[in-house]
């Protein structure tokens, strides 16, 4: 369907239809300014996305946006695991899905990818700051409805999870990406104490001292060359809220006095203090609250 564009169109395709799928909207002067374009060569763009794609946006005179409609649907594929990693780092671009470059790189296996329209719907929401109907299945109370507040989309190392606040709860929690079966925005304005800067957890920063394992490690230079350690500690700042994640992550024996054995505990938190009032902490290894 796209063999009659050159490569650099297909890209500008591609973006309007990751923008429009992923934040709900697009504007000319954001294909300008990505591609370094002219207004009418932005404009062009538009139109030829439109005639291939008429049910997938509506322009707003007001707000001078292309917004996605109910009928979208994406003219490109999108991988849901590339698309999980460019919304974590800030990249705009579907580049992925024409083909481009693709580099000799292998990363461990993960377990199952959430599915890209969950992302896209989830993806929208925190952009446009709304709230979320979802279906939700938990470990303790099984599938059913759930009204969120999502503000983050978060990689802990082992799968993807929402930060959100929870209606039925009344607290920021974690919800899992794959567990959520149904998505549908709502279009009210979140309260107050539903902000991300209500989430104390999450706006609260923890700074954690790793050294190499004082018991476990017979040469602690190699562990400092692993982690680019400067005078034998690795001296990083996380979120109080995604701490635990971190810790098991990377198998830092988080115990008083290193108490932990085994060669998968290279690492040992020397402030264990730090972590006081922290959420997540049971799979801190090694941790006891004080």
């Amino acid at each position: 369907m796209m063999n009659e564009f050159s490569f650099a169109q297909k890209q500008r395709l591609a973006y309007i239809d990751f923008k429009l799928y992923f934040t709900g909207r697009v504007t000319r002067s954001e294909i300008v300014n990505h591609f370094e374009l002219g207004l009418a060569a932005a404009t062009r763009d538009l139109k030829i996305y439109k005639e291939k794609a008429p049910d997938n946006v509506a322009y707003n005179n007001v707000e001078k946006k292309y917004f996605v409609t109910n009928l979208f649907k994406p003219l490109f594929k999108h991988d849901a695991r590339r698309t999980l990693i460019k919304l974590a780092n800030n990249i705009s671009e579907g580049f992925d899905a024409i083909g481009s470059t693709s580099f000799p790189i292998e990363t461990p296996s993960t377990l199952n990818v959430p599915d890209i329209d969950i992302i896209a719907k989830l993806s929208q929401a925190i952009i446009n700051q709304k709230p979320i109907n979802v279906i939700y299945t938990s470990l303790t109370s099984g599938s059913g409805s759930r009204e969120l507040v999502p503000h983050s989309i978060v990689d802990n190392g082992l799968r993807w999870h929402i930060r959100a606040f929870d209606r039925k709860t009344k607290s920021f929690r974690d919800f899992v990406l794959t567990r959520i079966t149904k998505v549908t925005i709502q279009a009210q304005t979140p309260a107050p104490e539903e902000d991300k800067l209500e989430d104390h957890q999450w706006m609260r920063m923890v700074p954690l001292e790793i050294i190499p394992h004082p018991k476990n490690v017979e040469h602690p230079a190699a562990i400092k060359l692993d982690f680019g350690m400067e005078s034998g500690v690795l001296e990083i700042s996380v979120r109080a809220a995604m701490a635990g994640y971190l810790l098991r992550r990377w198998n830092v024996d988080c115990s008083d006095n290193g108490a932990l054995s085994g060669p998968e505990y290279q690492l040992f938190l020397r402030n264990t203090q730090t972590l006081y009032g922290a959420e997540n902490l049971a799979i801190a290894p090694g941790y006891q609250a004080q």
